[in-house]
């Protein structure tokens, strides 16, 4: 469990998969860090990730809107942008009902 409280940090998955995997914590921190860099590469290519009863990472398209600065008041445009994204699986919204 980690041990920083309400939160999983890098580090406690990390430690997770060596206890549950058999894996020394070299191992695994370089197999955590295989999983998140082919997330990452996958999205910058513009690919979904689907992981079968996990979910789904995918990139969403922000358009532009307006907003207003918070200092001044003053309408501003904020540029539209991709942002990356998550959808749960419908096993993993089981398990945390």
């Amino acid at each position: 469990m980690p041990k920083g409280g309400d939160k999983m940090t890098k580090k406690d998955l990390i430690d997770l998969v060596s206890k549950k995997a058999n894996l020394t914590t070299k191992a695994s921190r370089e197999a955590v860090q295989a999983f998140t860099n082919g997330v990452r590469d996958s999205l910058k290519r513009g690919e979904k990730v689907v992981i079968t009863g996990f979910g789904t990472f995918s990139i969403r398209k922000r358009a532009a809107r307006t907003g207003r600065n918070p200092k001044t008041g003053d309408k501003i445009t904020i540029a539209a942008r991709k942002a990356p994204g998550f959808s749960p699986g419908k096993t993993l919204k089981k398990a945390v009902r």
